[in-house]
């Protein structure tokens, strides 16, 4: 199995060519992709790309897809909607791929949508809102865990302590919104009260205005902060700064060691939903993917000479779907491409398992996400 050969080769390469030196051959398979490289989701983007590299290289080495090379072109959105649209129109209509891969966040990911459908080429998103897939969308598919997975992952655990009032501080658009949405909808059903309801921006260099009315509001029990990015950095060490002593939840959005880098000892206490790659280690040996996961981080690592995260993760899972897919189809026509994804069943990803259907372009269920715990620096399973 194709998939097989590649976790193999994964920990075998030593190349470190890049996939877009030099020029590429008129029957390459062209899979296109546009990253949050900087802007306010460059903590993700960065990884993705370097994940990428990774893997084509390493997909190439292996003998390609169908004896074809595969030639990965990419653009940096800079995190703004409005390029991801321009980057996409470009991969479609000059570089002509035959696979559209990114968005690095959830707006970026919305923003191309329409186009998508319309050129009808076959697309894995990257980012986190549910919006992204629900509702279903012919040509559209994503990888990530979705924001109504992590709400429900994190109101599930203030009911298990017993933590039913609690104050709700989201980023005020894309992935934050629609996890504060998704949060609002589901609370009552777990028995949790938002007493308080704030938000930022994501290039606020200060919170501390939420964040002292949050710590002055008497009866709550934890804050729940939903975002990604830079944003909730600036979140954890303020609420450090002010003092705030309630038990703090982050969303999935920060399941990553640079975010850790970031705020130092500030994010210590704090509880977070994440994928089994923050800490594939503490797995079970008798979890099918545990040598995968293994497998990857330590390619990863050795490569970039940095630590793993789930974005590095949304990048293996997006690529190897769509290899997957190809291979299956025998072709690289964009509709037997996509009814090939569609038909997906039991693939082994970074996330969980993935069975996508008619009705299902997500194909991850609730087992997907881990409850951790932030300890010494340190991402720990505590489900």
């Amino acid at each position: 199995m194709l998939l097989n050969r590649v976790c193999g080769a994964l920990l075998a390469l030593t190349l470190c060519l890049s996939p877009l030196s030099g020029a590429r051959a008129e029957d390459d398979i062209k899979i296109g992709a546009f990253l949050s490289l900087t802007g306010v989701m460059s903590l993700m983007g960065d990884p993705e790309k370097k994940a990428l590299d990774l893997l084509v290289e390493t997909v190439n080495a292996d003998g390609g897809v169908l004896g074809r090379k595969i030639s990965l072109i990419v653009y940096d959105d800079g995190s703004d909607p409005e390029k991801a649209v321009s980057f996409v129109r470009r991969l479609i209509d000059h570089d002509q791929v035959d696979f559209v891969i990114g968005g690095s966040g959830t707006p970026t990911s919305l923003a191309v949508l329409t186009q998508i459908e319309r050129e009808r080429v076959p697309y894995l998103s990257m980012g986190g809102g549910g919006a992204i897939v629900d509702p279903v969308r012919k040509w559209v598919f994503k990888v990530p865990q979705t924001d109504r997975m992590a709400a429900e992952k994190v109101l599930a655990d203030l009911k298990k302590r017993g933590l039913t009032k609690i104050a709700l501080l989201s980023e005020n658009g894309g992935f934050g919104k629609s996890g504060h949405d998704q949060t609002v909808a589901r609370a009552a059903s777990y028995g949790i009260e938002i007493l308080v309801d704030e938000t930022y921006s994501p290039k606020d260099p200060d919170v501390t205005p939420q964040l002292t009315k949050i710590r002055g509001t008497p009866g709550l029990q934890a804050l729940f902060v939903f975002g990604t990015g830079n944003g909730p950095a600036v979140v954890t060490k303020n609420i450090r700064q002010i003092g705030l002593t309630l038990p703090v939840y982050q969303s999935h959005g920060v399941a990553s060691r640079d975010f850790l880098r970031l705020v130092g000892g500030a994010a210590d206490g704090m509880r977070l939903p994440g994928g089994a790659l923050s800490a594939p280690e503490q797995l079970p040996d008798s979890n099918p993917r545990k040598a995968l996961l293994i497998g990857f981080k330590t390619a990863y690592e050795a490569r970039t000479h940095t630590d793993i995260n789930m974005m590095a993760g949304h990048s293996y899972d997006a690529l190897m779907l769509a290899v997957d897919a190809i291979r299956r189809a025998g072709t690289t026509d964009k509709a037997a491409v996509r009814d090939a994804l569609e038909a997906t069943a039991n693939f082994p990803g970074t996330a969980g398992m993935v069975t996508f259907s008619p009705t299902d372009h997500l194909g991850l269920g609730a087992d997907a996400f881990h409850m951790l715990e932030i300890r010494n620096g340190a991402f720990t399973f505590v489900d």
